[in-house]
Protein backbone atom coordinates (compact mmCIF):
# COMPACT_ATOMS: atom_id res chain seq x y z
CA UNK A 1 0.00 0.00 0.00
CA UNK A 2 1.16 3.48 -0.92
CA UNK A 3 1.32 5.64 2.32
CA UNK A 4 0.06 8.50 2.63
CA UNK A 5 0.70 11.47 5.12
CA UNK A 6 -1.49 11.50 8.38
CA UNK A 7 -2.75 15.38 7.80
CA UNK A 8 -3.52 14.24 3.79
CA UNK A 9 -5.64 11.27 5.23
CA UNK A 10 -7.33 13.15 8.04
CA UNK A 11 -8.14 16.20 5.67
CA UNK A 12 -9.48 13.89 3.28
CA UNK A 13 -12.10 12.32 6.08
CA UNK A 14 -12.81 15.81 7.75
CA UNK A 15 -13.90 17.03 4.31
CA UNK A 16 -15.59 14.06 3.57
CA UNK A 17 -17.26 14.19 7.10
CA UNK A 18 -17.98 18.25 6.31
CA UNK A 19 -21.45 17.40 5.16
CA UNK A 20 -22.26 15.42 8.19
CA UNK A 21 -21.96 11.70 9.41
CA UNK A 22 -24.11 10.33 6.93
CA UNK A 23 -22.83 11.67 3.29
CA UNK A 24 -20.31 9.27 1.42
CA UNK A 25 -23.62 7.58 -0.33
CA UNK A 26 -24.83 5.13 1.40
CA UNK A 27 -21.79 3.82 3.55
CA UNK A 28 -22.37 3.50 7.19
CA UNK A 29 -19.77 6.06 9.12
CA UNK A 30 -17.24 5.10 11.93
CA UNK A 31 -16.48 7.66 14.31
CA UNK A 32 -13.33 7.76 15.52
CA UNK A 33 -11.81 9.78 18.70
CA UNK A 34 -7.92 8.49 18.87
CA UNK A 35 -5.29 11.00 21.68
CA UNK A 36 -3.39 13.00 19.39
CA UNK A 37 -1.65 12.25 16.33
CA UNK A 38 1.70 14.04 17.50
CA UNK A 39 2.82 11.05 19.04
CA UNK A 40 3.76 8.07 15.92
CA UNK A 41 2.35 5.24 17.48
CA UNK A 42 -1.40 7.48 17.03
CA UNK A 43 -0.27 8.18 13.66
CA UNK A 44 0.19 4.74 12.28
CA UNK A 45 -2.84 3.54 14.50
CA UNK A 46 -4.71 6.75 12.30
CA UNK A 47 -3.51 4.90 9.27
CA UNK A 48 -4.58 1.56 10.44
CA UNK A 49 -7.62 2.44 10.56
CA UNK A 50 -8.14 4.33 7.56
CA UNK A 51 -6.75 1.34 5.75
CA UNK A 52 -9.42 -0.57 7.54
CA UNK A 53 -12.15 2.07 6.29
CA UNK A 54 -11.13 1.08 3.01
CA UNK A 55 -11.14 -2.48 3.32
CA UNK A 56 -14.52 -2.76 5.19
CA UNK A 57 -16.02 0.08 2.54
CA UNK A 58 -17.02 2.55 5.37
CA UNK A 59 -16.55 5.78 5.69
CA UNK A 60 -13.86 7.03 9.02
CA UNK A 61 -13.87 10.26 10.31
CA UNK A 62 -11.18 10.67 12.58
CA UNK A 63 -10.22 13.42 15.46
CA UNK A 64 -7.93 13.47 18.07
CA UNK A 65 -6.76 16.09 20.74
CA UNK A 66 -3.30 18.27 20.45
CA UNK A 67 -2.17 16.38 23.46
CA UNK A 68 -2.07 12.85 25.31
CA UNK A 69 -2.71 15.14 28.31
CA UNK A 70 -5.56 17.22 26.86
CA UNK A 71 -8.34 15.10 28.63
CA UNK A 72 -11.46 17.41 28.40
CA UNK A 73 -10.53 19.03 24.98
CA UNK A 74 -10.90 14.89 23.82
CA UNK A 75 -14.04 14.41 25.62
CA UNK A 76 -15.32 17.97 23.87
CA UNK A 77 -14.61 15.90 20.41
CA UNK A 78 -16.19 12.82 21.88
CA UNK A 79 -19.36 14.75 22.60
CA UNK A 80 -19.73 16.57 18.95
CA UNK A 81 -18.53 13.54 17.37
CA UNK A 82 -21.72 11.73 18.92
CA UNK A 83 -23.84 14.88 17.25
CA UNK A 84 -23.65 13.22 14.21
CA UNK A 85 -24.78 10.25 14.94
CA UNK A 86 -22.12 7.87 13.76
CA UNK A 87 -22.65 4.17 13.55
CA UNK A 88 -19.93 3.19 15.48
CA UNK A 89 -17.97 4.99 18.15
CA UNK A 90 -14.02 3.74 18.60
CA UNK A 91 -12.49 5.30 21.08
CA UNK A 92 -8.93 5.46 22.41
CA UNK A 93 -9.03 7.63 25.86
CA UNK A 94 -6.64 9.35 27.36
CA UNK A 95 -7.13 8.19 30.81
CA UNK A 96 -9.88 5.58 32.22
CA UNK A 97 -12.43 8.12 33.03
CA UNK A 98 -12.45 11.31 30.76
CA UNK A 99 -14.15 9.66 28.18
CA UNK A 100 -17.15 8.34 30.25
CA UNK A 101 -19.74 10.56 30.04
CA UNK A 102 -19.45 10.78 25.94
CA UNK A 103 -19.47 6.76 26.27
CA UNK A 104 -22.44 6.72 28.25
CA UNK A 105 -24.53 9.02 25.67
CA UNK A 106 -23.39 6.41 23.12
CA UNK A 107 -24.61 3.96 24.48
CA UNK A 108 -28.10 6.29 25.25
CA UNK A 109 -27.49 6.28 21.60
CA UNK A 110 -27.33 2.58 20.93
CA UNK A 111 -24.15 3.19 19.34
CA UNK A 112 -21.62 1.03 19.69
CA UNK A 113 -18.30 1.48 21.53
CA UNK A 114 -14.90 -0.02 21.18
CA UNK A 115 -12.60 0.76 23.41
CA UNK A 116 -9.25 1.19 21.40
CA UNK A 117 -5.75 0.54 22.50
CA UNK A 118 -7.45 -1.09 26.21
CA UNK A 119 -7.21 2.68 27.74
CA UNK A 120 -10.25 1.37 29.78
CA UNK A 121 -10.70 -0.04 33.81
CA UNK A 122 -13.19 -2.45 32.69
CA UNK A 123 -13.95 -1.84 36.73
CA UNK A 124 -14.43 1.35 36.35
CA UNK A 125 -16.36 1.15 33.56
CA UNK A 126 -19.01 -1.35 34.41
CA UNK A 127 -19.40 0.93 37.82
CA UNK A 128 -20.13 3.46 35.56
CA UNK A 129 -22.60 1.68 33.79
CA UNK A 130 -21.01 2.11 30.53
CA UNK A 131 -21.15 -1.04 28.17
CA UNK A 132 -18.82 -2.03 25.57
CA UNK A 133 -18.61 -3.69 22.35
CA UNK A 134 -15.43 -5.15 22.90
CA UNK A 135 -11.75 -3.90 23.38
CA UNK A 136 -8.70 -4.25 21.31
CA UNK A 137 -5.32 -4.14 21.81
CA UNK A 138 -1.90 -5.36 22.97
CA UNK A 139 -1.71 -7.34 25.56
CA UNK A 140 0.24 -4.44 27.56
CA UNK A 141 1.16 -6.89 30.49
CA UNK A 142 2.63 -9.30 28.35
CA UNK A 143 4.63 -6.27 26.23
CA UNK A 144 6.48 -5.76 29.71
CA UNK A 145 7.01 -9.14 30.04
CA UNK A 146 8.70 -9.78 26.60
CA UNK A 147 11.04 -6.66 27.30
CA UNK A 148 11.92 -8.26 30.63
CA UNK A 149 12.57 -11.61 28.57
CA UNK A 150 14.53 -9.73 26.10
CA UNK A 151 16.74 -8.24 28.71
CA UNK A 152 17.65 -10.89 30.37
CA UNK A 153 18.65 -12.98 27.31
CA UNK A 154 20.69 -9.24 26.35
CA UNK A 155 22.66 -9.22 29.79
CA UNK A 156 22.38 -12.60 30.52
CA UNK A 157 19.95 -14.51 33.35
CA UNK A 158 23.35 -13.87 35.52
CA UNK A 159 23.18 -10.03 35.11
CA UNK A 160 23.47 -7.69 37.85
CA UNK A 161 23.05 -4.07 38.23
CA UNK A 162 20.61 -0.92 38.47
CA UNK A 163 17.77 -0.56 36.07
CA UNK A 164 15.77 2.67 35.45
CA UNK A 165 11.70 2.07 34.78
CA UNK A 166 10.38 5.16 33.38
CA UNK A 167 6.50 4.80 33.26
CA UNK A 168 3.41 6.66 31.18
CA UNK A 169 1.49 8.92 32.06
CA UNK A 170 0.13 8.53 35.58
CA UNK A 171 -2.87 6.51 36.45
CA UNK A 172 -3.05 5.46 32.38
CA UNK A 173 -3.84 2.07 32.40
CA UNK A 174 -1.71 0.91 29.48
CA UNK A 175 1.74 2.72 30.74
CA UNK A 176 0.45 0.94 34.01
CA UNK A 177 0.68 -2.68 32.88
CA UNK A 178 3.68 -2.23 30.79
CA UNK A 179 5.34 -1.35 33.72
CA UNK A 180 4.28 -3.79 36.44
CA UNK A 181 4.31 -6.76 33.30
CA UNK A 182 8.36 -5.60 33.23
CA UNK A 183 8.75 -5.47 37.01
CA UNK A 184 6.94 -8.85 37.76
CA UNK A 185 8.93 -10.90 34.89
CA UNK A 186 12.44 -9.42 35.49
CA UNK A 187 12.19 -10.49 39.10
CA UNK A 188 11.65 -13.93 37.83
CA UNK A 189 14.28 -13.72 35.20
CA UNK A 190 17.17 -11.95 35.85
CA UNK A 191 16.91 -11.46 39.68
CA UNK A 192 20.09 -9.62 39.36
CA UNK A 193 18.74 -6.66 38.03
CA UNK A 194 17.46 -4.54 40.58
CA UNK A 195 15.00 -1.91 39.78
CA UNK A 196 16.17 1.67 41.58
CA UNK A 197 13.54 4.03 40.16
CA UNK A 198 10.42 3.48 38.40
CA UNK A 199 9.09 7.04 37.37
CA UNK A 200 6.10 8.08 35.41
CA UNK A 201 7.20 10.44 32.09
CA UNK A 202 4.41 11.23 30.79
CA UNK A 203 4.69 9.80 27.64
CA UNK A 204 7.45 12.79 27.18
CA UNK A 205 10.84 12.40 25.88
CA UNK A 206 11.66 15.59 27.30
CA UNK A 207 10.42 14.50 31.10
CA UNK A 208 12.07 11.26 30.00
CA UNK A 209 15.36 12.75 29.24
CA UNK A 210 15.42 14.39 32.84
CA UNK A 211 14.67 11.20 34.78
CA UNK A 212 17.62 9.39 33.20
CA UNK A 213 19.86 12.39 33.71
CA UNK A 214 18.67 12.08 37.79
CA UNK A 215 18.77 8.55 37.54
CA UNK A 216 21.98 8.65 36.47
CA UNK A 217 23.70 11.08 38.70
CA UNK A 218 22.88 8.58 41.67
CA UNK A 219 23.39 5.52 39.51
CA UNK A 220 26.57 6.16 37.33
CA UNK A 221 26.47 1.84 37.33
CA UNK A 222 23.21 1.70 35.99
CA UNK A 223 22.65 -0.95 33.27
CA UNK A 224 19.20 -0.85 31.59
CA UNK A 225 16.67 1.15 31.04
CA UNK A 226 12.89 0.30 30.48
CA UNK A 227 10.49 2.96 29.17
CA UNK A 228 6.85 2.21 28.40
CA UNK A 229 6.50 3.75 25.24
CA UNK A 230 9.16 4.49 22.18
CA UNK A 231 9.23 8.16 22.82
CA UNK A 232 10.58 8.31 26.14
CA UNK A 233 12.88 5.46 25.48
CA UNK A 234 14.18 7.86 22.94
CA UNK A 235 14.55 10.46 25.36
CA UNK A 236 16.69 8.38 27.65
CA UNK A 237 18.86 7.34 24.88
CA UNK A 238 19.98 10.69 23.96
CA UNK A 239 20.65 10.96 27.81
CA UNK A 240 22.75 7.72 27.91
CA UNK A 241 25.01 9.61 25.10
CA UNK A 242 25.19 12.95 26.59
CA UNK A 243 26.18 10.86 29.43
CA UNK A 244 28.95 9.27 27.50
CA UNK A 245 27.49 5.90 28.21
CA UNK A 246 26.03 5.54 24.77
CA UNK A 247 25.98 1.06 23.64
CA UNK A 248 26.58 0.91 27.54
CA UNK A 249 23.05 0.63 29.16
CA UNK A 250 20.74 -1.33 27.18
CA UNK A 251 17.20 1.08 26.85
CA UNK A 252 14.18 -0.81 25.51
CA UNK A 253 10.89 1.08 24.32
CA UNK A 254 7.22 0.34 23.64
CA UNK A 255 5.45 0.34 20.54
CA UNK A 256 7.55 0.14 17.78
CA UNK A 257 7.63 3.21 15.86
CA UNK A 258 8.95 4.61 12.76
CA UNK A 259 11.55 7.05 14.94
CA UNK A 260 11.87 3.58 17.16
CA UNK A 261 12.79 1.56 14.34
CA UNK A 262 15.33 4.33 12.64
CA UNK A 263 16.99 3.99 16.17
CA UNK A 264 17.40 0.62 16.52
CA UNK A 265 18.59 0.69 13.10
CA UNK A 266 21.34 3.11 13.67
CA UNK A 267 22.52 0.95 17.07
CA UNK A 268 20.92 3.61 19.65
CA UNK A 269 17.76 2.40 20.75
CA UNK A 270 18.78 -1.49 21.96
CA UNK A 271 15.13 -2.58 21.05
CA UNK A 272 11.46 -2.00 21.15
CA UNK A 273 8.48 -4.26 21.86
CA UNK A 274 6.17 -3.39 18.66
CA UNK A 275 2.78 -3.08 19.49
CA UNK A 276 1.84 -3.14 15.64
CA UNK A 277 -1.18 -0.07 16.00
CA UNK A 278 -1.59 -0.15 11.86
CA UNK A 279 -2.83 -4.07 11.93
CA UNK A 280 -4.43 -3.00 15.53
CA UNK A 281 -6.21 -0.19 13.67
CA UNK A 282 -7.59 -2.62 10.76
CA UNK A 283 -8.94 -5.09 13.16
CA UNK A 284 -10.70 -2.35 14.87
CA UNK A 285 -12.62 -1.85 11.76
CA UNK A 286 -12.69 -5.12 10.61
CA UNK A 287 -14.50 -5.94 13.77
CA UNK A 288 -16.83 -3.38 14.45
CA UNK A 289 -18.55 -4.37 10.96
CA UNK A 290 -18.82 -7.57 12.33
CA UNK A 291 -21.15 -6.01 15.24
CA UNK A 292 -23.23 -4.10 13.24
CA UNK A 293 -23.96 -6.93 11.35
CA UNK A 294 -24.64 -9.03 14.30
CA UNK A 295 -21.88 -11.37 14.57
CA UNK A 296 -20.22 -12.09 17.99
CA UNK A 297 -17.00 -10.94 18.57
CA UNK A 298 -14.50 -11.55 21.67
CA UNK A 299 -15.04 -9.41 24.45
CA UNK A 300 -11.31 -8.14 24.27
CA UNK A 301 -9.35 -8.66 21.01
CA UNK A 302 -5.43 -9.25 21.11
CA UNK A 303 -2.99 -7.97 18.68
CA UNK A 304 0.06 -9.59 18.60
CA UNK A 305 3.77 -7.98 19.71
CA UNK A 306 6.80 -7.83 18.19
CA UNK A 307 10.41 -7.71 20.02
CA UNK A 308 11.93 -5.29 17.53
CA UNK A 309 16.16 -5.56 17.19
CA UNK A 310 18.50 -4.81 14.68
CA UNK A 311 18.99 -8.71 13.63
CA UNK A 312 15.28 -9.01 13.54
CA UNK A 313 15.01 -5.30 11.36
CA UNK A 314 18.14 -6.76 9.36
CA UNK A 315 16.47 -10.56 8.92
CA UNK A 316 13.21 -9.21 7.51
CA UNK A 317 11.55 -12.18 7.80
CA UNK A 318 8.87 -12.27 10.31
CA UNK A 319 5.56 -11.82 8.65
CA UNK A 320 4.35 -8.95 11.08
CA UNK A 321 6.79 -6.65 10.28
CA UNK A 322 4.79 -5.38 7.08
CA UNK A 323 2.11 -4.00 9.91
CA UNK A 324 5.35 -1.72 11.05
CA UNK A 325 4.81 1.34 10.29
Amino acid sequence: MKRKTITFALALVLAAGSAGLASAADKPTYGVVLKTLSNPFWGAMAEGIAEGGKEADVTIFQQAAKSDQDAQTQLNICTTMLERSPKALIASAINSTNLLPCMQSANEKKIPVVDLDANLDPAITKKAGVEIAFGIGSDNVAAGHKAADFLAKHLGKDAKGPVLVIEGLAGNVTGQKRADGFKEEIAKVAPGLKIVASLPGDWDANKAANITNDTLQRNPDLVAIFACNDTMALGAVESVYAAGKGGKIAVIGVDGTKDGVKSIKAGRLTASVAQLPYLEGIEAVKNVKKVLAGEKVESFIYVPTLVLTADVLKAGTDPDLKYVK
